[in-house]
């Protein structure tokens, strides 16, 4: 039983490429992507997937907080990344006024240009928001007829929310944050009613490490890590009142028609 975890932040140095991907491969996590933030981490993502073709692939973005580092010498760095077959998404991209380390307007500025360049590369969105749901769904909207699609990336929000999402035609990213009994309240209820075919999983790793895991902090340090992506499924598949063979199917077909990744062999 393949997974595919389409968020792993590996440029992040708490996370050692060889032995966390040993971990990862071990628990039939054979496929990841990797998290681009900024032109920098972008790189390196790009770096670290060519060391592992068809089981590594990155996304090229420009989070919220490094908003006010954009420009359009930004757009020309991304799009000569996305000429690169391993990039399959364009972000960590979209709105964050929660911290505003970048001003509201520098935000919305840089997530538009980034929209425009998916737009026209036809390459899906990887999406972040916090606390700026609103505006991002008015911005998303005006651009739903020419995006080829996207994810909602660690989606934490409610059912009302879940749906503006699915209804521009995105797909949700559920991440350990459901495995959280107090935090993860929202997020539990909303899931009974997410569409398999619209279901994507993450870690999000090293970040968000699932309540209720075994400790294991001699080999995870207290980090979280792609090996524990099979825990974060079971907790939905029960949630959903499915089949957990059934949500990994269907994970790994919606990550393939989203992402258009290869198949991959046990």
């Amino acid at each position: 039983m393949n997974w595919c975890d389409i968020g792993v932040n590996f440029t992040d140095k708490r996370l050692e490429l060889e032995p966390v991907l040993a971990r990862s491969f071990k628990s039939n996590v054979n496929q990841i992507i990797i998290t681009g933030t900024s032109i920098p981490s972008s790189l390196k993502a790009v770096e670290l997937a060519s060391a592992y073709p068809k089981h590594l692939y990155s996304t090229a973005g420009v989070h919220p907080h490094h908003a006010s580092e954009f420009s359009q010498e930004t757009v020309k760095q991304l799009k000569q990344l996305a000429n690169n077959s391993l990039v399959v998404a364009i972000g960590e991209c979209g709105l964050d006024f929660n911290r505003n380390f970048s001003t509201p307007e520098q935000q919305v500025y840089a997530f538009e240009q980034q929209l425009q360049l998916a737009c026209e590369l036809q390459l899906p969105v990887f999406l972040h928001e916090r606390d700026a749901f609103d505006t991002q769904i008015e911005i998303l909207s005006k651009y739903q007829n020419n995006l080829v699609g996207g994810v909602a990336h660690c989606f934490t929000g409610n059912q009302h929310q879940m749906l503006q999402y699915l209804e521009l035609g995105f797909y949700i990213g559920i991440t350990g944050w459901v495995c959280d009994l107090k935090r993860g309240t929202d997020l539990r209820d909303a899931i009974t009613s997410l569409p398999l075919e619209r279901l994507l999983l993450e870690t999000d790793a090293p970040y968000l490490r699932p309540k209720g895991l075994a400790n294991n902090r001699k080999l995870d340090k207290g980090n979280n890590e792609p090996a524990y992506l099979p825990f974060i499924a079971q907790q939905v598949a029960d949630l959903m009142q499915v089949d957990l063979t059934v949500l990994n199917q269907a994970s790994l077909n919606n990550t393939q028609q989203l992402f258009g990744l290869a198949g991959i062999d046990n």
